[in-house]
């Protein structure tokens, strides 16, 4: 079967100690849509999927044994329109910013804020292309 090119081809899959509460962060705070979602038999999210414009973040719960899947901390970085409506949304619903609304030498405006388990989140308007 050959990859699709109209459609992404690289998803970001994150663990989470509580995954529905990092789907409900991030739909609230930071805009993403909620695709999917899977739970397991103790209820915990098995699988899930929340989308981003064209691409897609998946995230799961951690689960009671260590896994090579686990990996801490990720830095993600979405392109944003529009940074500063996007920064008063996520201040708004409480998001720790860890870096200012900054104008990058790259041409790029852009933010950076923590969701409740330490990852970081960058957004702006820097969108490289492929190819």
């Amino acid at each position: 079967m050959a990859t699709d090119t109209t459609r992404p081809s690289i998803y970001p899959a994150l663990r989470y100690s509580d995954a529905s509460g990092a789907i409900s962060f991030l739909t609230t705070a930071f805009g993403l849509e909620e695709h999917q979602v899977h739970k397991g038999d103790r209820g915990e999210v098995a699988h899930a999927e929340l989308a981003w414009h064209n691409g897609m973040v998946m995230l799961s719960s951690r689960g009671p044994e260590p896994s090579p899947f686990d990996t801490e901390r990720v830095c993600l970085y979405l392109v944003v329109d529009d940074p500063d409506a996007h920064h008063d949304r996520a201040v708004a619903a409480g998001a720790t910013i860890v870096m200012p609304l900054t104008d990058q030498d790259y041409g790029s405006r852009e933010y950076a804020a923590v969701d409740p388990e330490g990852n970081v989140w960058c957004f702006g308007t820097y969108q490289p292309a492929s190819g």
